[in-house]
């Protein structure tokens, strides 16, 4: 799969409005056949940065880079930050996400 991490650091006026302001672009994508997730985070130590992860099939990334919805969004979504937002983006060859062994929680009742 292809696995991206996105920082996008918001200016301060439209933070708060930052998931309204992605909303149509997020559900456009999440309804991408081959989309595996895409979810926004807001930082707990600066609330004008937003942490983007999504990850899509190998073969389903080029079809998001080149959808009407991920060009529009290129357009519109400038004026809202601060700066170019910053990315980690590998392929990996996983298919959702592992169970994190070092802190499993015991089976209860």
């Amino acid at each position: 799969m292809i696995f991206i991490t996105a920082k996008f650091r918001v200016l301060p006026e439209h933070a708060d409005r930052w998931p309204e302001i992605t909303r149509e672009f997020t559900e456009a994508t999440r309804a991408e056949p081959g989309c595996l997730w895409f979810d926004w985070s807001r930082s707990l130590d600066d609330a004008t940065e937003y942490v983007l992860v999504e990850a899509f099939r190998d073969d389903a990334g080029a079809a998001h880079v080149q959808s009407g919805h991920f060009k529009q969004a290129q357009q519109e979504l400038p004026q809202y930050l601060a700066e170019t937002p910053r990315i980690v983006n590998t392929t990996i060859a996983q298919d959702g996400w592992s169970e994190l062994g070092e802190m499993a929680v015991p089976q209860r009742g």
